[in-house]
């Protein structure tokens, strides 16, 4: 098992992206932490991994007290942590006219100001190295109407975990990014219309949607020591949709 041993936080793991990400790198090994703002959630995640694998640790990630104890419980439980994943994000579909300042706020709060202080917590906590995997989107590369705000804080995490990864370079920890396209989840879905699927899809070379599964596995790999030289990258898993 790739990840054997390994302490790994996910936040945002309750559904979607973050469940695959929490399943993914326990059946690889690592003892998980799954957070999510959604107490039962994130709970439910943890028992479906199982007790031995896995705990449940609710957390607002905009908020730096919560992510502080996030961090604190974590080395508390397991007297170490290897592996950040940051995940929790937000994607509420909004014509640019229409943004309020609290829309823009929300959302750049929990995307981008997260990582910070997620990132920040964790590499002072991690003594022997560790990896950062942060999810990003392609939306950090494609302009998507309605989606101002949201395309405005992945591009600023692109540009943070690229910076980021050459000042913890000196302390062995590696700092990369997955930017996924369109993904299957639950939020997708209750966002998108059935018509709206099927041109998404039509405009992806690989004829399908994402699924959770995807971005996991290459979250397995950068998490791994199989990427210890790799750092400051931005790794697109889309299915071709932005080589059109």
């Amino acid at each position: 098992m790739e990840l054997n041993g390994k302490i790994a936080i996910v936040t945002g793991a309750g559904q979607g992206i973050g469940k695959g990400i929490a399943f993914a790198l326990a059946k690889e090994g690592a003892h998980v932490v799954a957070s999510d703002i959604n107490e039962e959630n994130c709970a439910k995640v943890a028992d479906e991994i199982g007790n031995d694998k896995a705990i449940a640790i609710k957390c607002d990630v905009s908020k730096k007290d919560e992510v502080d104890s996030l961090i604190a419980q974590t080395i508390e439980k397991f007297g170490k942590l290897d592996i950040l994943v940051n995940n929790a994000g937000v994607f509420p579909f909004k014509p640019f006219l229409e943004l309020t300042e609290e829309d823009w706020n929300k959302v750049l709060d929990v995307n981008l100001k997260s990582m910070f202080l997620c990132s920040q917590a964790a590499a002072k906590a991690m003594k022997d190295g560790g990896k950062i995997v942060d999810i990003s989107s392609i939306a950090a590369f494609v302009g998507f109407e309605g989606l101002a705000h949201y395309c405005a804080s992945k591009s600023g995490v692109n540009g943070f975990v690229r910076a980021l990864a050459l000042e913890l370079a000196k302390q062995k920890i590696n700092v990369n990014a997955i930017a996924p396209g369109a993904i299957n989840t639950p939020g997708a879905n209750v966002s998108s219309s059935e018509e709206v699927k099927k041109q998404t899809i039509a405009a992806i070379p690989w004829g399908r949607m994402g699924e959770p599964e995807d971005i996991a596995n290459a979250v397995v790999f950068l998490a791994s020591d199989k990427a210890d030289y790799i750092t400051g990258q931005i790794l697109i898993v889309d299915g071709g949709y932005t080589l059109r």
